[in-house]
């Protein structure tokens, strides 16, 4: 059974940085496409970053783009989220999720979410 737990986030000062990390577990993390997503209250979920198994593509948000970085350590069997600069429109749960499937575009499993609060 794929297990992903996300830690890492927390409350901020708009400006400041955090790093979500995700911990995968029971399979072969080598090869998912990884991604976080993230829900506001009041809003739909929506991607904010993915990044390939072979880590040589990775997708972008257009909002988060040059603030958030994905990284995946496929021997340590994680993803991170860098996010700098944060903003207060970043404030949402943030998910881990994974895609188990290649060529697919939907992902299969997911965390249980993180809560990302940014101040102004």
């Amino acid at each position: 059974q794929v297990q992903l737990v996300e830690s890492g986030g927390g409350s901020v000062q708009a400006g400041d940085s955090l790093r979500l990390s995700c911990a995968a577990s029971g399979g072969t993390f080598s090869d998912w496409r990884m991604g976080w997503f993230r829900q506001a209250p009041g809003k739909e979920r929506e991607i904010v970053a993915a990044i390939h198994w072979s880590r040589t593509k990775s997708y972008y948000l257009d909002s988060v783009k040059g603030r958030f970085t994905i990284s995946r350590d496929n021997a340590k069997n994680t993803v991170c989220l860098q996010m700098n600069n944060l903003k207060s429109e970043d404030t949402a749960v943030y998910y881990c999720a994974a895609d188990l499937t290649p060529g697919s575009n939907s992902f299969d499993y997911w965390g249980q979410g993180t809560q990302v609060t940014v101040s102004s």
